[in-house]
């Protein structure tokens, strides 16, 4: 016999179909715009932008899982992430000059991880900069202070964590939630606050 709930089930199943081929097309028109290994999965809220308009500048390794976001921009922007990582929903990974993330690296929802200032300090340049962005015209990006950015092997950044130009955060490192990260960070450390201290070591 087929019940009241059976038959919303299939319902519901039905009405589902439309999003899982619109999320399908949408993951093939995201990995257009970078390099992916075959067993890599872009999952719905993944997107890519790519100013440079080259695939090869943002790359993502074999088995790592994608809902974040992925920016790359001039004049040298690169976004490397290594395999069996996880990128969560509503992370954004900027880059201008170079991003390198290691194999097995868990990035949580809400993180931001940016190589660079995005604007100049300067009033009037930043002014300009900003009517430029709004006119939809490139960002110039000649006085933004930028530094490249790396996480190695084995590292856990938490929610709402924060990382900014120039830092290297060492292996197995964990970096708890809404931690804004300014400085290096060595291999295991456990880092919280703002600004990030050290209140313990992980295991390998």
């Amino acid at each position: 016999m087929i019940t009241k709930t059976r038959i919303l089930r299939q319902f519901v199943r039905l009405l589902t179909w439309p999003r899982i081929l619109a999320n399908k097309l949408d993951a093939q028109i995201q990995k257009e715009l970078c390099t992916t290994d075959a067993t890599a999965r872009l999952l719905e809220g993944t997107v890519i932008a790519n100013a440079l308009e080259a695939k090869d500048r943002i790359q993502i390794g074999a088995h790592t899982v994608s809902r974040g976001e992925y920016n790359v921009f001039p004049p040298e922007g690169s976004i490397r992430i290594g395999s069996h990582c996880y990128v969560g929903d509503h992370s954004r990974i900027w880059s201008a000059v170079g991003i390198q993330i290691g194999d097995r690296v868990l990035i949580s929802h809400g993180v931001n991880i940016h190589d660079h200032s995005a604007h100049p300090i300067a009033a009037n340049s930043r002014h300009i900069q900003a009517v430029n962005i709004l006119a939809g015209t490139c960002m110039d990006m000649s006085s933004v202070d930028m530094a490249p950015i790396t996480i190695h092997d084995d590292v856990w950044l938490g929610f709402n964590a924060i990382v900014l130009k120039g830092v290297t955060i060492g292996r197995g490192a964990i970096i708890g939630a809404a931690t804004v990260i300014t400085k290096d960070v060595p291999e295991f450390a456990i880092m919280v606050g703002n600004p990030a201290r050290q209140v313990g070591t992980a295991s390998e």
